[in-house]
């Protein structure tokens, strides 16, 4: 595809192959379910990525021709056919006299991609330019692990990278009308946590472009998320949108489709053959979970032991609906700055209201925190997530809720190694207990910090930072989540190994050891673990 536009952001995307928008499934049909229940490759992300060798419509028609000769081999034929995506191999060992910021440092240029080097007719869709992959199996952009990246890059003084992400970020606004889970085919059908409105804020304090110039993104975001809301009626929902009994509007977690997921398509077969439920369901509702970056915790379960019970579209989640509200909130400030009063009164209006509904909805007086809410139970759910911490980090508590979050975060997520995700253990998830995640640590400190909690959000830190700098010198590595207590455990659970990199582990740590520059991680080394 090619994009070109005047103007503030550059979009041109003539040096880079054009997009094939047809996810694997659609384009290669037949052969992508045999290959992928015939486990060609041990992943299902493995064939979803693969670059085929020549034009997809031959091999498609080669396949057709050749699959019922007697001495067919699939095998033989995908590895004649396609070749596994790989990026331009890059050299990196861990130098023993680095410390954690210098490793971090020399880690952006391993994780960051070029356009230019996408290959034909694979899975890619093309940006305009250079971005940062989270790492290991994810050779990608991720939309809400950017944004914690983006922490470190800012930290680390690449100022050019921050802003040729930010262009990529609008270019995917505006080509595809929402920023999808990454830049592959088979995430068109969903998004992320919608956290653009507050890269734009870290744009306009790093220097790389005004707010304001992303107005446009921001109402295009805001539309795709709120698509059909004023035409419901209470009970009603309607993809991301569910109007409640009382008229009170809010979001949820969805997908477009609802057939297993390409980069995990076995995986959620099996799953949805252990339900009882109808198949297209269960499938919704794990791809809705995956829109969430929660993927996956028993926050979406019925049963927390079963992912068959996966129940994410049934769920009005609390980070969600706190991003909305931030993101109606910056519409409503920055169309003032372009002096567009009736913008201005409009998101205001829909940023009052979504803080009421999350008031009277997600907010739990007794229990003195945040919920999600079952929409079609009509009650809270009784997990309590380190999502509680999210109306904090966007400004949306009071004095006194933020309080009472702050209480019930240190009687019951504080863990030795930072903010626990949630209280539940032995889901086999990988998003639970013991497992610590660099974005909730980061929202929970900043959140805390900003309503005067600072002894709390210290600890988390430094616990967090703590974790991160042994692991460190004990492997020489940082990987995408953490086990939070230290031991020489790897966390686990989920869908695929531990991968290491990582991302919006980088961006963090490098952010907070910034502001912490007296923490023992300033001291560490790779491979130098120290006996205690």
């Amino acid at each position: 595809m090619t994009d070109t536009r005047k103007g503030v952001f550059d979009y041109d995307t003539h040096s880079v192959s054009a997009a094939d928008t047809l996810t694997p499934a659609d384009r290669y049909q037949e052969l992508f379910v045999a290959v992928q229940t015939g486990r060609v490759f041990k992943d299902s992300k493995t064939f979803v990525d693969c670059a085929p060798r020549i034009d997809p419509e031959q091999i498609l028609d080669n396949y057709r021709t050749r699959c019922h000769e007697p001495d067919f081999d699939l095998v033989a034929f995908v590895h004649d056919h396609f070749s596994v995506f790989e990026m331009p191999p890059k050299e990196f060992v861990a130098n023993p006299n680095d410390s954690l910021a210098e490793h971090i440092d020399r880690l952006w240029p391993v994780l960051t991609r070029h356009p230019k080097h996408h290959p034909r007719h694979s899975s890619l869709l093309p940006l305009p330019h250079d971005y940062v992959v989270p790492g290991g199996r994810f050779t990608e952009m991720y939309y809400w692990d950017s944004y914690f990246t983006m922490l470190g890059l800012d930290e680390s003084g690449h100022c050019e990278l921050l802003r040729a992400m930010a262009d990529n970020f609008a270019y995917l606004i505006d080509t595809y009308g929402h920023v999808p889970n990454g830049n592959r085919s088979y995430y068109l059908s969903r998004s992320q946590p919608p956290v653009f409105a507050l890269m734009t804020d870290l744009f306009e304090e790093t220097g790389v472009h005004r707010a304001s110039d992303y107005l446009p993104q921001l109402l295009k975001e805001h539309a795709f998320w709120t698509e059909g809301a004023d035409r419901l009626r209470p009970g009603e929902a309607h993809r991301r949108c569910i109007c409640l009994a009382d008229g009170s509007v809010l979001n949820r977690y969805w997908d477009e489709r609802d057939m297993p997921r390409e980069e995990s398509y076995l995986e959620d077969i099996e799953t949805a053959r252990s339900s009882s439920r109808p198949a297209h369901e269960v499938y919704r509702d794990l791809r809705a979970g995956a829109e969430s970056g929660w993927d996956f915790s028993s926050r979406w379960l019925g049963d927390p032991t079963r992912l068959s019970s996966i129940r994410t579209t049934n769920i009005i989640p609390v980070d969600l609906n706190s991003f909305l509200y931030y993101l109606e909130l910056k519409i409503a400030q920055l169309s003032e700055v372009k002096g567009w009063q009736g913008c201005v009164k409009t998101f205001r209006a829909h940023a009052e209201a979504r803080l009421a509904a999350i008031d009277r909805y997600l907010w739990h007086d007794e229990r003195g925190a945040y919920f999600d809410y079952d929409w079609t139970l009509q009650a809270a759910r009784d997990n309590l997530t380190a999502a509680t911490v999210t109306p904090l980090f966007v400004r949306l508590a009071s004095d006194q809720q933020a309080a009472r979050v702050a209480d019930v975060v240190r009687d019951r997520l504080l863990a030795p190694g930072g903010l626990s995700t949630t209280e539940v253990s032995g889901s086999g998830e990988q998003w639970d207990r013991p497992n610590g995640w660099a974005p909730l640590q980061w929202m929970a400190i900043r959140g805390l910090q900003r309503y005067g909690h600072d002894a709390l959000a210290l600890q988390i830190e430094e616990r967090w930072l703590s974790i991160v700098s042994h692991l460190y010198e004990r492997e020489s590595k940082l990987v995408e989540k953490y086990v939070l207590r230290p031991c020489v455990e790897h966390a686990g659970g989920g869908e695929y190994p531990l991968q290491d990199g990582f991302g919006w582990t980088n961006g963090v740590t490098r952010k907070l050891m910034q502001e912490d520059p007296s923490h023992e991680a300033h001291r560490c080394r790779a491979g130098q673990c120290r006996v205690d």
